[in-house]
């Protein structure tokens, strides 16, 4: 069988999500098993949302009961599901680590999520796993960023400098509140198997599955908080799903999907429905930009381009550069419903 890939549900089909459900001879693995209706603004009645809405949701708790694993690179609802716990039992969950590089209303998601699911399950004092990876010292972590912190802006610079400047004061505030929060633990039972993402590594037969460090989700310092990536190999075939780097924006990240070369890549894009509120020029010309190095660099085919992107209908315009190079380069890049054999519904409607 070897390693195997399947789009569950997309932005593109109707819902916000990226759900994508991968199977080797050893394991099934479902990633980001999440789904959110659609914003206000997005072109369509609320009918039609609810439809693709439910119609999301249905597919993903189909996957999950097939599922050996969940993985999910953060709590926003659109990349996790917690109302029907059940659907958890004897699976194996790779959760978010809830206890650093995480915000506010993240934390007390995944607090809620963690301790209804040891309610659920009634989870003993022994099979409570204190968490290993959390850090000692919290370095700038703008400071890890080389290729961005070298980053000509231009006019901006200033601006950039005093939003840095801003993102590393509010980060600051967020270690104090995690060295002050509730540690969260893992969890190894019978039912349930709970377990932290970042930097961790498993092997299941030949599978490896790796979890990348913290990533912002989006620019630096972005207030929504921190994901991870997911990369997935198994006889000489490799995986990767990047979560939400919005394109990425990131010159880092681009250079670490770069460094990865994986055969088979989910690539979410910038959030281009946002432009001109939350999404500045520079970022956009920025993640423009880290798309083109990516599709040079990287040997995957095919690539799929989808999740915050296709919300919008200007999307393909207003990412034209990376469309273009994909058919320079002879990559399949693609949105989840044209790799489904199906049109993203926000193109129905402009």
């Amino acid at each position: 069988m070897g390693l195997r890939f399947e789009p569950i549900w997309f932005d593109s089909l109707g819902a916000k999500s990226a759900c994508t459900f991968i199977t080797t001879d050893d394991v099934s693995i479902l990633l980001e098993p999440g789904v959110a209706i659609m914003h206000k603004s997005f072109p369509a009645s609320f009918s039609e949302k609810k439809a693709w809405y439910d119609e999301g949701y249905r597919r993903i708790c189909d996957a999950i009961k097939k599922a050996d694993m969940l993985i999910s690179s953060h709590y926003h609802y659109d990349h996790y599901l917690d109302d029907d716990l059940e659907l958890f039992k004897n699976k194996t969950l790779v959760l978010k680590n809830p206890n650093e590089f995480i915000n506010d209303a993240q934390y007390q998601r995944a607090k809620k999520f963690i301790e209804e699911l040891t309610a659920y399950y009634e989870i003993k004092d022994d099979e409570l796993k204190p968490s290993t990876a959390m850090l000692v010292n919290y370095e700038n972590p703008f400071e890890n960023l080389p290729l961005a912190r070298k980053m000509d802006y231009g006019d901006y610079n200033t601006r950039k400098q005093q939003l840095m400047k801003k993102g590393k004061k509010w980060f600051d505030a967020r270690v104090k509140k995690w060295d002050e929060h509730q540690v969260l633990s893992e969890i190894e039972s019978n039912d349930i198997t709970i377990l932290f993402g970042e930097n961790k590594e498993m092997m299941m037969g030949e599978t490896l599955i790796r979890c990348s460090k913290p990533l912002f989700h989006g620019i630096e310092f972005a207030r929504v908080g921190w994901v991870y990536a997911t990369i997935i190999e198994h006889r000489g075939k490799k995986f990767m799903h990047t979560s939400d780097i919005c394109g990425p924006m990131i010159e880092d990240y681009a250079a670490f999907i770069i460094r990865e070369n994986p055969d088979i890549l989910i690539m979410d894009g910038p959030p281009t429905y946002m432009y001109g509120y939350m999404l500045a020029t520079m970022n956009l010309k920025r993640t423009i930009n880290n798309g083109l190095h990516i599709l040079r660099n990287v040997d995957a085919n095919p690539i799929i381009y989808d999740h915050h992107l296709t919300r919008d209908p200007l999307y393909i315009k207003r990412t034209q550069p990376v469309w273009d190079a994909a058919e320079t380069f002879d990559k399949k890049l693609t949105t989840a419903a044209e790799y489904l054999g199906k049109r993203p519904v926000v193109l129905n409607k402009r």
